[in-house]
């Protein structure tokens, strides 16, 4: 295996270009997906790097619980540096797990927690509540996914800025865009060099929800005007793990897009601008880090075969 057993915890770094670029020049769908797609593959090939060098330090242990083969020298020969980087990697990959464990819990906690909220009121894709603080927020799951907004936001909003944003909580709902957010959330808690695609996609899926909010009204500007007002009287969304009308990204950015032209809708960038060879750089090193990995799984399942006997 040698250092390229290493590669998949340091080769997020190459997609670090497109997380901006995305941003700016890619359909908010398409940079959504392609940035949750990157970002889970290198996340899974940075922890599996993380479990290969731990059986290395697990196997050093004295007491170990595995087989005596395993701290063969042929073993601890297939990682470089290995009583340094097999002792690091043992509480470097219980940290990864109890931080993807906590997200998970945390996540479910809320949900769990705003559906008790809305227990006794009439199963309705909305659900209107008697608050003062206004906020909105989509909540997917329980019986039904639902559209949680308070009657102080209501009030602050023309009846087309109403519309408009039920119909961005909606698209939230309707595109599962939860699911993107967790799965970046927790690429982040395996690796944190891939924290920028976390907040890329974040902005991103707002971004995603703003055009499909101004297709469905048909008119971007009243989107905007929705999304502004609601982001000077709120304060995004009472828990941050779920979307909302003013819950991520820059604002100002936000209507400054939906005051201009609606973004080409471009499945694969060119090679040939600047995006395209950012997205293909990320394309590669995500490539590089899953053969790399499975390279390294592959060589390390085979030396343990050797080593342990039957």
């Amino acid at each position: 295996m040698g250092v390229f057993v290493f590669l998949p915890l340091v080769l997020p770094l190459t997609a670090w270009p497109i997380a901006r670029l995305a941003e700016q020049h890619l359909h908010p769908r398409t940079a959504t997906r392609l940035l949750t797609g990157v970002a889970a593959v290198m996340a899974v090939c940075s922890t599996l790097c993380l479990g290969l060098v731990m059986v290395v330090g697990t196997a050093q242990l004295p007491g170990n619980p595995l087989p005596d083969g395993w701290s063969d020298p042929e073993v601890r020969a297939a990682v470089p540096f290995d009583e340094v980087a097999g002792k690091v990697a043992i509480p470097a990959l219980g940290a990864v797990l109890a931080a993807c464990g906590r997200t998970l819990w945390r996540h479910g906690r809320v949900r769990r927690r705003a559906h008790r909220a809305l227990a006794g009121l009439p199963e309705t894709q909305a659900a209107i509540l008697p608050d003062d603080v206004p906020y909105a927020y989509a909540l997917p799951g329980g019986r039904r996914d639902r559209v949680v907004v308070t009657t102080a936001l209501l009030d602050c909003l023309e009846p087309a800025e109403r519309r408009a944003l039920f119909a961005h909580e909606r698209a939230h709902l309707t595109a599962r865009h939860h699911r993107f957010l967790l799965t970046v959330q927790l690429a982040a808690r395996a690796n944190p060099f891939l924290r920028p695609l976390r907040t890329a996609v974040a902005y991103t899926a707002e971004r995603w929800a703003d055009e499909d909010a101004a297709r469905t009204v048909g008119s971007r500007r009243t989107v905007a005007r929705a999304i502004g007002k609601a982001a000077l009287v709120s304060r995004g969304t009472p828990v941050t793990t779920l979307a909302g009308l003013a819950a991520a990204g820059p604002v100002p950015r936000r209507v400054a897009a939906l005051l201009g032209p609606a973004p080409a809708v471009r499945h694969w960038p060119s090679l040939f601008t600047l995006v395209g060879l950012a997205t293909w750089g990320a394309a590669a090193g995500t490539a590089v880090s899953a053969m790399s990995s499975a390279n390294s799984a592959v060589t390390m399942v085979l030396i343990l075969h050797a080593a342990t006997p039957l």
